[in-house]
């Protein structure tokens, strides 16, 4: 049977699906808005804790508890939108995310640590929804198009990211006049951006891209019969083919990209304030790499298209690796290199984010995609927890450029799947 070129043609490259630009679009607003929360605890946290706590050593405790918050939020919000659909699951995320921002400006005014620590955890369950988002824009895509959709929605993180820092000058002048300490503003435009990110997404996603993936989706094929001599010796053959990369290998990338950055950029704005820099350079360098974490998406996006998610992967290690050296050989005013070395590390971790999604989104099983998904980003805050909770000590204890020097190679170890997969196809041509 002869078949057409436009069947053939739709069979390797199947069309978008016609909500798809819909729902994108839903995403990029609401993701828009968000991106103000995922810098607050980022600008202001290792200082609010350091100034309530009275310990450099206890910095890096904000960071790990909105990130050990965002576990449990990339938990429990992953299951529900396996349930439920992500409209319910997303706009809940960033409801809960508003109200531990509250509670933080709340704890902040009060100078009640008891408040705050609570608070923060339920903050993460914001910064748990932004990053969940971009699987809601592969929920539609095609396996061609996986990355690209990803990055768009991740790119639009940039703007109110990149802003958040900058706003703070902005609103520390009404804040205060509220009777709230100038370094809560963040939490304050937190609160605002995840509100309206809730709004959006409970108003405007419809259709639900998961709902909808699961409705286009064919039933299962039934398992095939025995196979003849012949064809058992061909699946011996393929079997020795490099197989396509599974949920874990998604999870090493993602885990070694976030634990490295993450301890990173906890201790910067202590380590910019011991060198008698103020709030506003400290934000400046804080938003040239939250603008390096989102910026380069589309680029990462398409080239995990073309190239494949493995090779991706081990330029997000080598670049990262690279910024932690360049971060811990800076001179002793450290604004210039310090800047230049998180910019190389948003680099490297947007890459690798990328990477690892696509991975994770290709590998998980239909039937529990989102519930997979939430759990891959567990392992993603549980490195954000661990890289928070041991920069303090590690800079209290050698210094922030012992803290750089021990990074480097835990972000190489990000290339080690590509090497593997490298070695196996270097082996299956020799035989």
């Amino acid at each position: 049977m002869t078949v057409s070129p436009q069947v053939a043609e739709e069979a390797r490259h199947p069309p978008q699906h016609p909500a798809q630009r819909r729902v994108l679009a839903v995403l990029v607003v609401s993701q828009l808005v968000s991106g103000v929360g995922l810098t607050a605890g980022v600008v202001v946290g290792a200082l609010i804790a350091e100034e309530m706590l009275g310990s450099t050593g206890l910095a890096g405790l904000p960071t790990a508890l909105f990130t050990g918050g965002s576990m449990l939020g990339a938990l429990g919000i992953g299951r529900l939108c396996q349930s439920w659909g992500r409209r319910p699951g997303l706009g809940l995320g960033y409801a809960i995310g508003a109200l531990g921002s509250v509670g933080v400006v709340v704890a902040v005014a009060a100078d009640q640590v008891v408040l705050l620590l609570p608070a923060l955890l339920v903050y993460g369950a914001g910064t748990a929804t932004n990053l969940l988002a971009r699987y809601a824009g592969a929920d539609l895509a095609t396996p061609e198009r996986r990355g690209r959709a990803v990055s768009r929605v991740l790119l639009a993180s940039t703007f109110g990211a990149v802003a958040g820092p900058n706003l703070v000058a902005l609103v520390g002048g009404p804040a205060e006049d509220w009777g709230v300490p100038r370094t809560a503003a963040p939490f304050l435009l937190a609160a605002v951006g995840y509100a309206v990110a809730a709004v959006v997404i409970g108003a405007l996603l419809r259709p639900d891209p998961l709902r909808s993936a699961r409705a286009a989706t064919p039933p299962p094929t039934p398992a095939p019969a025995p196979a003849e001599p012949a064809e058992a010796a061909e699946a011996a053959k393929a079997s020795d083919r490099p197989r396509s990369p599974g949920v874990a290998t998604g999870l090493w990338i993602m885990v070694l990209v976030q634990l490295p950055k993450v301890a990173l950029m906890t201790m910067v704005p202590v380590h910019l304030a011991a060198n008698g820099h103020g709030t506003g350079v400290i934000g400046l360098v804080v938003s040239l790499h939250i603008g390096a974490m989102f910026l380069p998406s589309p680029l990462s996006g398409l080239l995990v298209d073309r190239w494949g998610a493995l090779p991706v992967a081990a330029a997000a290690g080598v670049t990262l690796g690279a910024a932690a050296l360049l971060a811990g050989l800076a001179p002793a005013d450290p604004v210039p290199v310090l800047a230049v070395a998180l910019l190389l590390a948003g680099v490297g971790w947007n890459l690798g984010l990328v990477g690892g999604t696509a991975v994770v989104t290709a590998a998980a099983p239909p039937a529990r995609g989102a519930a997979t998904q939430g759990l891959a980003d567990v392992g993603l805050s549980v490195a954000g927890c661990t890289g928070g909770l041991l920069s303090g000590p590690v800079v209290a204890a050698g210094g922030y450029e012992t803290l750089a020097f021990g990074c480097a190679p835990v972000a190489l170890l990000v290339a080690l799947p590509a090497l593997r997969a490298a070695r196996t196809v270097s082996a299956g041509a020799r035989r």
